[in-house]
């Protein structure tokens, strides 16, 4: 009996514990995707919390709370807060992310210009904007543009957007479709509402460029969540092969190239250690899907479409015991098709144990697919873990903790003699950070006036404290670079001394600039455009209103020029290489719709090209 009651123990001590392995697989941390830095032009700046001073502001860097951006004259800023969702900031505009959560999106503007391009808003989330004179709350989709100067905040609403304003006494106001509000004073605001002017040069262009980003041909192979698809369109190739369905690859990539080896590591305060490519098109390949190496080529696969697509901070395994010329230090390779990745970030439980959060292929260890209803994670060694690209030439990364403890960007290409000690990290990267990895790059760095940086604003909202985090990174806490926010309590009703001082009267049709959509035929469109560069293209009639505008910049010719590489694609080898054919069929054959749900899915079990199921698809 003793031996029965024993075994009957232990037989439910393993199912619970394979109940909650599985748990924590499809249960990471609650964090938001967070927002994508997707366009600097010109001179903007970027700081982060713990950082000693202002940096230039790269491409595809992930905001965190905390995050602030500043546009010095002659630039612009965008950043991508859902799939359809866009920030965009004009000229010497300071603007910082206080808060982010799944649901909720805090930004504080205290001098300039700003957009919230929103085609979509979920039910239940908001985006708040605080400014000097009032806080702005966002729930409806529409067009919001916001000015800020030294005497009042002006918004004006479009698309049938609508907000509310709360002031410093908390008195609101509601700002209806069409509208523009002019918010004076603070303590005793003034609300004047107007008719929502024409449309200048910055609307229009906010209009195009997002018309240009949603008809992109790529959401065909990536779930319509995952952002930077339309940069995909224009820097490479789709193509399906029979073994991994559509497979994307990279343009004009120089010789010996290879997945996270031209960008950089930055520490995020959610997700720690976070890859930041250099390529224009470098963020939906990085933190989705897997990289595989097929005819000689390297091409991202996105796998199935999935119903919610989870964002990784990258998709690589970290390899301990790698030698470098300063000894052993820190390698990292791109995971292969359906290989798990190894999360460093997160709670306890979550790191370290392997995960396939937001892929929808077959689960692959060591070549063998595996069944998650059978198999138990916790009990898959990570140090045994082989992963497929390390055997590809040049495709391991490798560095010196204190190199990557500081910022520095000088990787090596390990030999396979130094290679032969490898093996997984089974917690992935350890290496403490420093206030030198909290910045997306050297250089110089416009700042902001000192008085922009110190005006308060009005708050609906007391912004996140990034110094937990920072402290459990080991990093100094940050000085509080403004004066803390009005937090204020809306109590409801017109706001004191609101007027209609001209009649809102009915709006025509808006006219903007759309973009026509691509030919069937056609299978690579133009990159969306800059301000400048849209600016300079449209009619003399058109520039005049924007006349204060900068110069056009001219874009690069290839991503290899961007980064001083070749312009051919070849594969990485030493000595002659053969010229080989770009595998599989070519994937792009007509332009996808909507409602076309006929992308090839992959089964599970066989791996062989199956029907979407309705939990796959869009």
């Amino acid at each position: 009996m003793k031996r029965a009651a024993l075994l009957i123990s232990m037989t439910i001590g393993l199912l619970l514990a394979s109940f909650t392995a599985r748990a924590q697989e499809v249960a990471p941390p609650d964090a938001a995707t967070p927002p994508r830095l997707s366009l600097v032009e010109g001179q903007v700046s970027f700081l982060r919390p713990g950082a000693q001073d202002w940096a230039p502001a790269r491409m595809n860097t992930a905001l965190a709370a905390g995050d602030s951006i500043y546009t010095a004259p002659s630039s612009n800023a965008e950043f991508q807060i859902g799939k359809r969702a866009y920030v965009r900031v004009g000229e010497s505009t300071q603007l910082q992310v206080t808060d982010l959560e799944p649901d909720y999106l805090q930004i504080k503007v205290t001098a300039g210009e700003a957009s919230v391009d929103l085609r979509e808003l979920l039910p239940g989330h908001t985006v708040e904007v605080d400014t000097p004179n009032a806080a702005f709350t966002v729930e409806h989709v529409g067009y919001y543009r916001f000015n800020v100067d030294q005497l009042a905040t002006t918004l004006i609403t479009r698309r049938g957007g609508s907000a509310t304003l709360a002031a410093a006494n908390g008195q609101t106001t509601r700002a209806n479709a069409s509208e523009e509000l002019v918010i004076s004073g603070t303590e005793a605001a003034t609300v004047q509402t107007y008719a929502a002017p024409d449309l200048d040069s910055w609307d229009r262009w906010n209009y195009s460029r997002t018309d240009t980003l949603l008809d992109s041909l790529s959401v065909r192979y990536v779930p319509p969540d995952v952002y930077g698809a339309a940069d995909l369109d224009h820097s490479g190739s789709w193509r399906t092969v029979p073994e991994y369905g559509p497979i994307w690859i990279p343009d004009a990539m120089p010789v010996g190239w290879a997945p996270y080896s031209a960008g950089h590591w930055l520490y995020d305060p959610v997700f720690g250690w976070t890859w930041v490519d250099d390529a224009s098109w470098g963020w939906a390949p990085y933190h989705y899907g897997r990289w595989v190496f097929a005819n000689g080529y390297w091409a991202w696969a996105p796998g199935p479409i999935v119903a919610r697509p989870v964002y990784a901070p990258a998709l690589v395994a970290w390899l301990g015991g790698v030698r470098v010329s300063a000894g052993v230090g820190v390698g990292w390779v791109a995971l292969g098709w359906g290989e798990p990745l190894v999360p460093w970030w997160g709670p306890r439980g979550f790191v370290g144990t392997p995960w396939w959060g937001g892929w929808g292929g077959p689960r692959i260890v060591n070549r063998t697919v595996i069944n998650t209803t059978t198999v138990n994670v916790t009990n898959v060694n990570v140090r045994n873990i082989t992963y497929v690209n390390t055997r590809v030439h040049n495709a391991v990364i490798a560095t010196s903790s204190e190199q990557l403890g500081r910022g520095a960007r000088e990787y090596t290409r390990p030999s396979v003699e130094e290679l032969r000690d490898w093996h997984p990290a089974e917690r992935g990267i350890e290496v403490r950070p420093t206030v030198s990895n909290l910045i997306p790059g050297e250089g110089r760095a416009a700042h902001p006036p000192q008085e922009v940086v110190e005006r308060p604003v009005v708050a609906m909202r007391a912004p996140r404290d990034p110094s937990p985090s920072l402290r459990a990174a080991g990093l100094a806490a940050p000085e509080r670079a403004g004066p803390a926010p009005r937090v204020v309590s809306p109590t409801g009703g017109a706001s004191v001394d609101a007027q209609r001082t001209v009649p809102v009267a009915a709006s025509a049709p808006e006219q903007h600039a759309a973009v026509s959509p691509p030919a069937i035929e056609r299978a690579r469109p133009a990159p969306p455009p800059t301000f400048n560069d849209w600016r300079n293209r449209q009619p003399a009639e058109a520039r005049e209103l924007g006349a204060a505008r900068p110069t056009p910049t001219p874009l690069p010719a290839s991503n290899a020029q961007a980064r001083g590489g070749q312009a051919t694609h070849s594969e990485p080898a030493t000595g002659a290489v053969e010229r080989r054919n770009l595998p599989g069929e070519p994937a792009m054959k007509l332009r996808p719709t909507h409602a076309d749900n006929a992308t090839p899915s992959r089964s599970h079990e066989s791996g062989a090209a199956a029907p979407c199921k309705e939990r796959e698809c869009r």
